[in-house]
C-alpha cells in the first residue's frame, strides 16, 4: 500500500500535465502595512514557525543529554532536521509576504518541504524502523528540495510544472497517515499526528479562503490564521514528544515487526 501511494504521487508529479503557479495566489487580501512593513500580518504571523522551531531544536538539545523519550540518538535527527526546518520556514516565509512573487515563493517553499520530508522519516523511525528512517532522511530531504528547485527552473525555463512540488508535499502527507494507520506507535501520544494532520487541513482551508475570512471584518485574514494554524500543528508535535513514553520495542530495526509477529505467536 505504502508503494502504491508513493508511485501514484511520483507518477502523477511527473507523467500528468504541466501545471503553472497561479499568480493570482501571490494576491493575498490583507495588505496592510506597520511601521514600514508590507503585508504586516501575513509577514510577522511566521514568527510563529520562528517560535515552535526554536523551542522543538532546546527540547532536542534537552534530551540528547539523557532522553526517555527517544529509544536512541539517531531517532532524534530527523526531528532535529524538521525542528530546523520550520524555523527556516519562518525566515522563508517572511521574506516571501514582503513582496509576493514567484521568485521568492521558492524561497518559502524549500524549507516547507525539508519539514514534510524529515516528518515522513521521523514517522517511519517512530512506528517502522530506525534505521530506515535513519536511511531514508537524507534521499527524502533532496527529493523535497529538487522538487522546488525543478519547479523554479521550468518555469525559468518557460515550461514550467509545479506538479513535482505538489506530488512531493501531498504525497508525503499521505504516506505519513498511511504509515501511521498501519503501525502502531512504539510511543503513548502516537495518535497526535492525525490531530496535527487535521490542524493542517484547516490550515489549507483557510489559505484557500483568504479573502472571504478577511471579508468577515477586515480584522484578520484567511492566510495569517493559516500560519498560526500551521504552527499550533506543529506545536502538536512538539508536546507530544515532551509527554510521550515508550511503550513497545517494535521498530528498533527493520526486523522487528516480524519478531513481534513471532513472539505474539
Amino acid at each position: 500500500m505504502l508503494l502504491a501511494i508513493t508511485a501514484a504521487a511520483l507518477g502523477w508529479g511527473v507523467f500528468a500535465s504541466p501545471l503553472a503557479q497561479p499568480q493570482a495566489y501571490h494576491r493575498f487580501a490583507d495588505a496592510r502595512a506597520l511601521f514600514a512593513i508590507d503585508n504586516a500580518a501575513d509577514t510577522l504571523s511566521n514568527l510563529a514557525f520562528l517560535a515552535v522551531g526554536a523551542m522543538g531544536l532546546a527540547f532536542l538539545r534537552r534530551e540528547r543529554r539523557g532522553s526517555a523519550r527517544f529509544s536512541s540518538p539517531q531517532e532524534m535527527w530527523p526531528y532535529y532536521v524538521f525542528f530546523f526546518a520550520v524555523a527556516m520556514t519562518s525566515a522563508g516565509s517572511a521574506y516571501y509576504h514582503l513582496a509576493p512573487d514567484d521568485a521568492r515563493l521558492a524561497w518559502d517553499r524549500l524549507p516547507m518541504t525539508i519539514a514534510f520530508m524529515s516528518l515522513l522519516a521521523a514517522v517511519v523511525g517512530e512506528r517502522i524502523s530506525v534505521a530506515a528512517a535513519t536511511r531514508l532522511l537524507v534521499p527524502l530531504v533532496v527529493l523535497g528540495l529538487a522538487s522546488v528547485v525543478y519547479w523554479r527552473a521550468s518555469a525559468l525555463a518557460g515550461a514550467e510544472n509545479l506538479r513535482p512540488y505538489l506530488a512531493v508535499q501531498f504525497g508525503s502527507i499521505a504516506v505519513i497517515l498511511t504509515v501511521a494507520a498501519l503501525f502502531p506507535s512504539r510511543y503513548s501520544h502516537g495518535n497526535a499526528i492525525f490531530w496535527v494532520a487535521a490542524g493542517y487541513g484547516v490550515a489549507k482551508v483557510l489559505e484557500v479562503y483568504d479573502r472571504e475570512v478577511y471579508a468577515l471584518g477586515q480584522v484578520v485574514s484567511g492566510h495569517t490564521l493559516k500560519h498560526l494554524v500551521a504552527a499550533g500543528s506543529i506545536l502538536l508535535i512538539l508536546r507530544s514528544l515532551e509527554r510521550r513514553v515508550l511503550t513497545s520495542d517494535a521498530g528498533r530495526s527493520p526486523a522487528s515487526p516480524c519478531r513481534s509477529s513471532a513472539r505474539s505467536s
